[in-house]
């Protein structure tokens, strides 16, 4: 049982299930605070592309030059604005090339390590809504309440087009469900904190509710553990 006096709520999930528009969603419902982890992870992607070469990032020696990174950089929020070291990157922190590449920095010990510790520190105090990939199994395994926000390959793959196609108009459905394919098989198999949901966590599928059904019934969901 958890001694916070307000709730963690986790919300974990593959890409492209609605995580962040139902995690804001819900916070805002809730009153809670709002926390993107997978945003950070990105914005360590970008910190990476911004410092090194394509052959630096491909050679095994790059998770000790990620650790030197991490120590120099500094990631915060703005409301929904992210920023690294103080200058806004909601926006190019929002290509699938950084999204690839935070897929595969996540992997990596010391970026794990030092996301874990930012976040824990984040939520400690409760009242926040998390959501991410391995927050109900690695960063709150003692969560108030858990979700795992998922739908089917097919609806994400809709989804995720819709987001990009408004900002690249070559990209075809085809090459995001492939794409989408790829990162749930690394995210599902990487050896640190692989993409499942916790023994204990609510499954929610999302392909036939709307964002409004999905908000509902895991607002109510955690009123009632809260009165419990």
């Amino acid at each position: 049982m958890s001694l916070r006096a307000r709730p963690v709520v986790a919300i974990d999930g593959p890409v492209g299930a609605g995580k962040s528009t139902i995690a804001r969603a819900l916070a805002r419902v809730l009153g809670f605070s709002h926390l993107n982890t997978g945003a950070m992870y990105r914005a360590v992607a970008l910190a990476a592309s911004l410092r090194y070469s394509t052959q630096e990032l491909n050679d095994p020696a790059i998770e000790r030059r990620l650790g030197e990174l991490l120590n120099s950089i500094s990631i915060t929020f703005d409301g929904e604005r992210v920023l690294l070291d103080g200058r806004e990157i909601s926006h190019a922190i929002a290509t699938p090339a950084i999204s690839d590449l935070a897929s595969r920095l996540s992997g990596f010990a010391a970026v794990r390590t030092r996301m874990r510790e930012l976040q824990q520190v984040a939520g400690r105090g409760g009242g926040i809504v998390m959501e991410g990939r391995d927050i109900g199994t690695v960063i709150f395994p003692d969560a108030d309440c858990k979700f795992y926000l998922t739908a089917s390959a097919a609806v994400r793959a809709e989804r995720r087009f819709a987001e990009l196609a408004a900002q690249d108009a070559t990209v075809t459905r085809a090459q995001v469900l492939a794409q989408l394919q790829e990162r749930d098989q690394r995210d599902q198999e990487r050896a640190l904190a692989p993409l499942k949901p916790a023994a204990d966590a609510i499954v929610v599928d999302s392909s036939e509710l709307d964002v409004n059904e999905v908000v509902e019934l895991m607002a109510e969901r955690v009123r009632s553990r809260s009165r419990t």
